[in-house]
């Protein structure tokens, strides 16, 4: 078994995730504009090839850095300790997490991907995962195809002691009940990205958790 960091505040709020923006100056103000409102922020793009990833993650570190935000990688824990980023989110395809915790820095944040399904928690905190995501929860533009998960859920994983995400379709709207019924953290993308005043969305998210805007 793989131990994870030493224990922390627990994180709540708005976990921002990236679009599929392959302008890397473009995707730095975007994030720019809204990044003091989140709590993490996750850089995903799934469009992007090797070299683009690394230009973008490395574009984004500092503005992190200077904001106090921790920025995680999506699917590549290696671009994550190569560039020395805050930590990664694995999905089941996306390799181990027993191999990442072992090679990312003790108090990285190592996310997993469990979708609907408490026994994929179960082990991928046994695995060494700082915290565990289910959806999605709604219907989601960015996934559209996602397996659906039970509110249910976050509650009941209250007793893995680590910070539960809710994913998937999240609106200001539906995000309350989601951390009524558990959620640490809402992870959002077009919830933030495509909405018309992207700063006020952000802050209709935190309003959802009483954190101040």
């Amino acid at each position: 078994m793989n131990a994870r960091p030493p224990a922390t505040p627990r994180p709540r709020g708005l976990y921002l995730l990236t679009p599929d923006d392959n302008d890397t100056g473009r995707l730095r103000a975007r994030v720019a504009g809204v990044l003091p409102l989140a709590t993490w922020l996750q850089y995903r793009n799934k469009t992007a090839d090797a070299a683009l990833r690394h230009r973008q993650v490395q574009a984004l570190l500092p503005l992190c850095r200077g904001a106090g935000v921790p920025l995680l990688v999506n699917d590549d824990w290696r671009l994550a300790a190569e560039l020395h980023a805050d930590g990664a989110h694995l999905g089941e395809d996306d390799g181990a997490l027993a191999g990442a915790r072992a090679a990312l820095r003790p108090d990285a944040i190592l996310g997993a991907s469990c979708y609907d399904d408490a026994s994929l928690a179960d082990a991928a905190v046994a695995a060494g995962a700082s915290y565990v995501a289910f959806g999605s929860f709604f219907p989601s533009s960015t996934k559209p195809l996602a397996r659906r998960a039970d509110p249910a859920l976050l509650g009941a994983a209250a007793r893995l002691g680590v910070p539960r995400v809710a994913i998937g379709g999240i609106t200001p709207d539906n995000a309350r009940t989601l951390v009524e019924a558990g959620a640490d953290l809402v992870a959002v993308i077009s919830g933030v990205f495509d909405a018309d005043d992207p700063v006020a969305a952000a802050r209709a998210y935190r309003a959802c958790f009483d954190l101040p805007a």
